[in-house]
């Protein structure tokens, strides 16, 4: 699968719970519908809820991967 092409990064590298669930709230409502928001973190509970937080949302989860300690999910805005 291609990694989406996102409109803008987030990097929460280094924030706990809730900060990164936090901030990507407030990234995702800058963008246009369409967009895609790349988020960057650390903190393992993102594994749980960018998903949730997605579905809860109507957002729209393209992808999300792990290397080493880095976490990485690619979102399209929806509404």
């Amino acid at each position: 699968m291609d990694t989406p092409h996102p409109t803008v990064t987030l990097d929460t590298s280094g924030k706990c719970c809730p900060m990164p669930m936090v901030e990507t709230n407030k990234a995702i409502k800058a963008l246009a519908v369409g967009d895609v928001l790349e988020i960057i973190a650390t903190d393992v509970a993102t594994l749980k809820d960018i998903p949730s937080w997605c579905e809860r949302t109507g957002q729209t989860l393209l992808s999300s991967s792990e290397n080493d300690q880095t976490l990485k999910f690619y979102v399209r805005k929806n509404r």
